[in-house]
């Protein structure tokens, strides 16, 4: 603690050639890292764009094969599209690596990239 003297200091490294920079631009590295998993999910994404056609036929088949009311149809649409829609997927899985990483980096903790979230230590 210096109360009564002047502090003189001297620049070693500025800009972007400093240890926060760098550390900074590992995080930047790492979350916009595609993991496998966020790869597998993308995927299983594509397959799965037809949810609204899917609800939609299922709740014609309860109209008219079972005469269903109206309020049942409803339900059962709304069930198939939160059952069958992918958007789940899709956006939790990359927010689950911007969260891990960004926590590991609150607690001095650098990850170099999503995909090491992944991997199981024994």
């Amino acid at each position: 603690m210096n109360k009564t003297g002047i502090l003189r200091f001297q620049a070693t490294k500025v800009g972007k050639d400093t240890a926060l920079a760098q550390i900074i631009g590992l995080v930047e590295d790492a979350l916009s890292f595609k993991a496998p998993v966020q790869r597998l999910a993308d995927i299983v994404s594509g397959y799965f764009t037809c949810h609204h056609f899917n609800g939609t036929v299922s709740a014609l088949v309860w109209y008219f094969l079972l005469s269903a009311d109206h309020i049942f149809l409803l339900t059962v649409f709304i069930a198939v599209l939160i059952v069958a829609c992918p958007c789940a997927l899709g956006l939790a899985t990359p927010t689950a690596i911007m969260v891990g990483v960004g926590k590991g980096a609150e607690n001095g903790i650098l990850i170099k990239n999503g995909g090491t979230l992944e991997t199981e230590l024994i």
